[in-house]
């Protein structure tokens, strides 16, 4: 049966902030990702969108504990009118949204990002990933940063938002939740990190794209530290995301 036109405006508003906290949804696209996210049970899966090869293979993949999704088969065409994508990738999901859950107090040993207005989708993504692929357990974003189950974000997480946890947070708030607990970030005037011993736990505060760190965060810091240009460099600047995993990559050497 062809999608109702309310079936594909429904998931299209999805791409939009205000229409995946209404709903309590969210999306997320391709092969690799809807099989990671069919086998794993934190996030309940609604809808399955796919084309006919795809879904004989989505019968093998949802044997779950909770609710079975529901499964509808669509045409190519009709894929690309709710996907996100610019080529759209065979299968679409419809997700639950978590509901928040209390910001607890970090384990002596733990540490974690503080992503304080990073706006890039992209580079959100890439966070999730870093976080991941070095054990860090969970990514606390500002109430002005891009939205964690933006499309884009998940897209470019590449599953990594299954695994790490993620939090909408004031940083005061986080702190009061946590006092003592050591807070770092990258200033133009801090200390060399490769020289720096870092506490292998605590919070490092990663900043905006374009102004970094916010004045009212930089006071929070206990570590000031930064990532020095060699000699022969010319760049003015570090992605957001390409100073997390050299950041990180430091801070986690022994962990």
């Amino acid at each position: 049966m062809a999608l109702s036109k309310n079936e594909i405006k429904f998931v299209q508003s999805l791409r939009l902030k205000k229409f995946r906290q209404k709903y309590d949804n969210f999306t997320a696209e391709g092969e690799k990702i809807a099989e990671e996210v069919l086998r794993q049970h934190r996030f309940q899966v609604e809808r399955v969108y796919a084309v006919s090869e795809w879904l004989e293979k989505a019968a093998l993949l949802t044997d779950r504990s909770d609710p079975s999704p529901a499964l509808h088969e669509v045409s190519e065409a009709e894929l690309g009118k709710i996907s996100s994508l610019s080529t759209p990738n065979r299968v679409l999901l419809v997700l639950r949204s978590p509901q928040p859950a209390p910001v607890h107090a970090l384990e002596p040993d733990e540490p974690a990002l503080y992503l304080d207005d990073l706006q890039d989708p992209g580079n959100l993504g890439a966070v999730l990933r870093i976080a991941d692929w070095f054990g860090i357990p969970t990514v606390f974003c500002s109430p002005d940063s891009v939205d964690v189950f933006n499309p884009k974000v998940v897209q470019a997480s590449m599953g990594a938002f299954l695994r790490v946890q993620s939090a909408e947070i004031a940083l005061e708030e986080l702190i009061a939740v946590n006092p003592g607990t050591p807070v770092i970030g990258a200033v133009l005037d801090g200390e060399n990190v490769f020289e720096t011993v870092l506490p292998q736990n605590g919070i490092m505060i990663i900043g905006n794209e374009s102004k970094g760190i916010s004045a009212a965060a930089r006071q929070q810091l206990t570590h000031r530290i930064a990532i020095p240009r060699h000699e022969d460099g010319g760049a003015e600047s570090l992605n957001a995301a390409v100073a997390t995993g050299i950041l990180a990559a430091w801070w986690r050497r022994g962990g």
